[in-house]
């Protein structure tokens, strides 16, 4: 077993470069299938998440190389359509749904375990099941298993009855290939959304519209190799952001897309953090006492994301006064307050708020990451914390966080990887 050993206190300074986008990675990897082609994917980022979609792509006869840091190279030549894709490897990997979609769409047939990953309540799939549905598709759900097939998938109107970024992927990478015309309303507008879009264009799709609240996807019979490079990752910028405004000092997040980071920008800037913008950068200074408070909400793209509220939350546990956190995307996204109250932080859940009264400071203590979001944030906290905090479950944070100790150990934290003996 491997825990993280913080030793809090140090001012962050430096500059830090951000790795590809995790959640765009997870839908444009199986999306490769469509080429019928070699791929060669870049800006992949070296994380968990990203195993898993590969080597679940190997299960069904693709073949899947690296022939250099942060690169794939995807060959579909040989997958195939009927081999179940088994619980053991979907059970940690909520985007394996996605796979649903493509061999669908490239195949007219899917044999899905239903997904897992980071558990924040119930995560129903009906609106994935309503998008393939309307494009012609019978769904068969028993055991946990998901089955679709289809003789011919005909474009169609869907409107997801909620914002949906799984189902509004997986109703595009179903419908590339489907006859005529399809129309996904109420769509959710994600910058990985726009990303898979463009690279599903790369290989000749016909996507129209993703950032907008309606897409429109013209099936193409035929689609074709590329290269395509993956864009930044939007909350692992915003995670380095807000641990530069907790902990202290002047740092650079590199290879960002500034726009994308506006929300938490703005959140930060509401609490007296000096953000200054560049061209692909964000310069982050503070003087890590104590942030004024704010209210934050979480909602789809372009709000707050919801990915980003447990270490915006940790921040506001130094805040001066009362801050105000409504979570409005997952109904069980508080678990890891009892993480930060343990190392005395002061707050009250009522149902979907959280009332945060700023502390003068953290304490060290031994915790752990109830999911990959609330273990950044228990970076965060033993960043800021007096003394030695320990962080276990730590396999949840590889899941999205790629060279983490490295990269905040260049900017002057002091945090590593130690190996323990679980008893």
């Amino acid at each position: 077993m491997e825990k993280f050993v913080i030793r809090g206190g140090n001012k962050l300074n430096g500059k830090i470069n951000i790795s590809g986008a995790k959640n765009a990675a997870l839908a444009i990897i199986p999306a490769a299938i469509f080429a019928g082609e070699p791929c060669r994917i870049e800006n992949v980022p070296d994380i968990s998440d990203v195993k898993m979609i590969s080597k679940i792509l190997r299960h069904i006869g693709a073949e899947v190389t690296s022939p250099e840091d942060g690169v794939l190279v995807i060959d579909p030549t040989n997958v195939k359509s009927d081999i179940t894709i088994r619980d053991d490897m979907t059970k940690k990997l909520r985007a394996s749904y996605y796979l649903l979609g493509v061999l669908l769409g490239q195949y007219g047939s899917a044999c899905v375990a239903l997904p897992g990953g980071c558990y924040f309540g119930v995560r129903p799939i009906d609106q994935h099941i309503k998008a393939f549905e309307a494009l012609g598709a019978k769904v068969n759900t028993d055991n946990a298993v998901v089955k679709v097939e289809s003789e011919e998938l005909y474009g169609s109107s869907i409107y997801l009855d909620v914002v949906s970024v799984g189902a509004t992927i997986n109703a595009m990478l179903a419908a590339v290939k489907a006859k005529g015309l399809t129309v996904i309303e109420n769509a959710a507008r994600e910058p990985h959304i726009v990303d898979l879009a463009n690279f599903l264009n790369s290989m000749g799709a016909d996507v129209r519209g993703a950032g907008t609240e309606v897409i429109k996807i013209r099936g193409v019979s035929q689609m074709h190799g590329c290269t395509y490079s993956i864009i930044p990752d939007q909350i692992e910028a915003g995670t380095y952001m807000v641990a530069a405004a907790a902990a202290g000092g002047d740092v650079v997040i590199n290879n960002v897309i500034p726009k994308h980071l506006e929300s938490i920008t703005n959140k930060l800037e509401d609490c007296g953090i000096t953000v200054i913008e560049g061209d692909e950068s964000v310069r982050i200074i503070s003087d890590g006492n104590h942030p004024k408070a704010c209210r934050v909400k979480t909602s789809p793209h372009p709000g707050f994301p919801t990915d980003m509220q447990p270490q915006f939350a940790t921040l506001l546990c130094i805040g001066n006064g009362t801050s105000t956190v409504v979570e409005d995307v997952w109904d069980n996204r508080f678990k890891y307050i009892d993480q930060l109250r343990r190392m005395g932080a002061n707050i009250i859940v009522n149902g979907d708020t959280a009332l945060i009264t700023g502390v003068e400071k953290l304490h060290s203590a031994p915790v752990e990451a109830d999911d990959l979001r609330a273990g950044a944030a228990m970076v965060i906290a033993g960043l800021i914390a007096d003394g030695e905090t320990t962080i276990e479950n730590i396999r949840l944070i590889d899941r999205g966080y790629e060279k983490l100790i490295e990269k905040l150990t260049a900017v002057g934290a002091d945090i590593a990887r130690v190996h323990f003996d679980e008893e």
